[in-house]
């Protein structure tokens, strides 16, 4: 298939373009390259992915809607996999503006070149942040979400109902992705696993919010790349069974899905650094810190919908992951 990826310098972006290019489609990536992290990073990325024949890239700022637009003109794109975001949950409370031109006015502009332009299957990133204030464990989408408690959050959640209107409206297919806790080789310097590695190679304490009782689901990138695959390769449609009387949160009588992609096994954060500096071997000591506005306290997904519908299953314990991470984290900076 011929495809475009957004945000293809990004964490899950990169990581995906490379599985899609190395099973044979053309992928077109483009990412506006800001400086929310360090851009070096996603340049590296790139180089990664420019060794690829079948891969191109442009730099497109999603926000520029008359340049977007030119894209889909001239590419004609079958499927459209959307990871750019501005990210990050903490950012969200220094700089709300980011967060409504990226993910709300960009996701907007997607959607229109998307409906214009026949897309076959748009599936983007949401978020497990959506769950809020939820309680209830293990988060699935059949669950309300109508409380988000981060600006972030609310702009995810605001994704999945923009593309349920374009689903009813103008047939587009569409899934949404809620991914839990990524982590893995060439993953964001603003996340807890090169934060932490950074502490501990650096001999520095390691910041432990919530007195570390923060339990997560992380999921290994390779594993949330096979899940975003599974999801493209199988387009929307609607659920025969849906009732607008007791309607399901996760389908619709349009052809639009939501779907959790994790582990499915919640991992207390002290247990997780246990293993950070297991699979770096050197050890480092902890500031525990009350919880900071807007984390989510637990986060655990139901992924038996996902499992169901793709045959989605990880493969990757956390101990395997960090391992891989660690070997790719010590390679990666001995050489900058």
């Amino acid at each position: 298939m011929k495809l475009l990826v957004t945000g293809a310098a990004g964490f899950i972006g990169y990581s995906l373009a490379r599985d899609l290019c190395q099973r044979g489609d053309e992928v077109i990536g483009i990412d506006s390259l800001n400086d929310y992290y360090d851009v070096g990073l996603k340049r590296a990325r790139l180089q990664q992915l420019e060794t690829f024949a079948n891969f191109s890239f442009q730099q497109i700022d999603i926000v520029d809607a008359a340049t977007l637009q030119a894209l889909f003109r001239q590419q004609g794109f079958e499927r459209v996999v959307h990871m750019a975001a501005q990210a990050g949950v903490r950012y969200s409370l220094v700089n709300p503006a980011a967060y409504i031109e990226s993910n709300l006015v960009g996701f907007a502009n997607l959607l229109e070149c998307c409906r214009q332009h026949d897309i076959e299957h748009l599936v983007y990133a949401s978020s497990s942040s959506v769950y809020g204030a939820n309680r209830s464990l293990p988060f699935s989408t059949s669950d309300n979400v109508d409380h988000p408690i981060s600006l972030y959050a609310a702009s995810k959640k605001a994704n999945e109902l923009m593309a349920h209107s374009y689903s009813h409206l103008y047939r587009l297919p569409s899934t949404g992705l809620r991914f839990f806790t990524v982590y893995g080789p060439w993953g964001r310097p603003d996340m807890s696993p090169i934060l932490f590695a950074d502490a501990i190679m650096q001999g520095k304490s390691i910041q432990v919010f919530n007195q570390g009782r923060h339990r997560r689901d992380f999921t290994y990138i390779d594993d949330i790349v096979s899940g975003v695959i599974a999801c493209l390769d199988r387009v929307a449609s609607p659920n025969p069974e849906w009732d607008g009387l007791n309607p399901d949160p996760a389908s619709s009588n349009a052809p639009w899905r939501i779907y959790n992609i994790g582990r499915g096994e919640p991992v207390e954060l002290l247990t997780y650094i246990d293993l950070m500096e297991q699979a770096l071997g050197k050890r480092t000591s902890r500031e525990l810190l009350p919880a900071q506005p807007g984390d989510v306290e637990e986060t655990y997904a139901d992924i038996s919908a996902l499992s169901r519908d793709t045959g989605y299953k990880p493969t990757t314990t956390l101990a395997q992951g960090l391992q891989q991470f660690a070997r790719w984290y010590l390679n990666y900076y001995a050489k900058k």
